[in-house]
């Protein structure tokens, strides 16, 4: 493992920190320290202005304009999330109005009408990054014909417990490379879980996420400030790994 592993930040979503930045000048701002602290991408949720997720075109282009300011050149990833809008059709009608649109976004493969999604967003040159929640979404991906347009896959399990998360993370791997699906894969898991499946991930040579979304702990268990310090701590497990491989 070289220590120059993909680093995705993943900024807000759900979480529940005081740091967790939601208006586009906040999440800007979280966008730059954690590219300064070593992030090459990073993922975002939009928010209305009475603080709510949101998939509305005028906000997640506002978003999407501040961070480009504050981070030129660097990947920006929308999500898309079934959890913000449930209904496919509403869903997709709300993302087939965006006129300023993000490098990419994450699709996650369990959720009603994501295919239709995908196709649409990947029409209009968005590239794609495939979530797997579970292994039944690793299954839905490898039979859906989408993995020889996507960009990366996330390998995302939600278990709390890390022994857990890591176990089904690499059932999730194996079905996808199984499948002959040779595509790049960033490895994350929920909660504290999350740097035990980062470390399993960077020893197999894959990419990484972290970020409030993710995890609010540092690896040694202690409440983590903001994004940036995540992100420092991240590339520290890089360097570490790196130094331990041959």
């Amino acid at each position: 493992m070289k220590g120059n592993a993909f680093l995705q930040a993943a900024l807000n979503g759900d979480s529940v920190h005081p740091a967790t930045p939601r208006d586009p000048e906040s999440i800007a701002e979280a966008a730059r320290s954690a590219v300064a602290a070593g992030a090459h991408s990073v993922h975002v949720h939009a928010f209305d202005e009475n603080g709510r997720e949101t998939l509305a075109a005028r906000f997640c282009a506002e978003t999407i304009r501040s961070i480009r300011a504050a981070c030129p050149g660097i990947p920006i990833s929308l999500t898309t999330s079934a959890a913000i809008e449930p209904d496919p059709e509403r869903r997709l009608g709300t993302i087939r109005s965006w006129q300023e649109l993000p490098d990419l976004v994450t699709a996650n493969q369990g959720e009603a009408g994501i295919v239709l999604l995908c196709e649409e967003l990947l029409s209009r040159g968005v590239a794609i990054e495939v979530g797997l929640l579970s292994v039944d979404d690793a299954r839905l991906f490898v039979r859906s014909g989408l993995a020889a347009r996507c960009r990366r896959v996330l390998i995302e399990p939600l278990d709390l417990d890390s022994d857990v998360a890591v176990r089904h993370a690499v059932e999730m791997e194996a079905i996808v490379m199984s499948a002959g699906i040779r595509l790049e894969q960033v490895h994350h898991g929920n909660g504290a879980a999350c740097w035990a499946v980062n470390r399993r991930a960077l020893a197999k040579g894959h990419g990484i996420r972290t970020g409030l979304e993710d995890v609010t702990v540092l690896p040694d268990g202690t409440p983590a400030r903001d994004n940036a310090e995540l992100v420092a701590a991240a590339v520290a497990l890089i360097a570490s790994q790196a130094r331990m491989s041959p």
